[in-house]
C-alpha cells in the first residue's frame, strides 16, 4: 500500500518516524535507491512510502515529494 506522510523524527540507523495523512506514526527506512543516489529525508518533509500489509507499524521510504 502507497501512502503518503511527513517526516517528524529523524531516529538512529536511518530510521525515522512518519506521521502519515490518516494521522497514523509508523516507523520507515529509506529505500535502497535513495541511498544510492544519496536523497537525504529531513525531519518536515512530505515522503511517499510503501507500508507493508501484514504489519501497519513499519514501512520504506521511496519518494521525496
Amino acid at each position: 500500500m502507497i501512502v503518503d506522510g511527513v517526516v517528524i523524527e529523524a531516529l538512529p540507523s536511518a530510521t525515522f518516524r512518519v506521521k502519515l495523512d490518516d494521522n497514523r506514526e509508523v516507523l520507515a527506512y529509506v529505500s535502497g535507491k535513495m541511498r544510492l543516489h544519496r536523497i537525504s529525508v529531513l525531519p518536515g518533509e512530505r515522503v511517499r512510502m510503501e507500508i507493508n500489509s501484514a504489519t501497519d507499524t513499519r514501512g520504506r521510504i521511496v519518494r521525496r515529494l
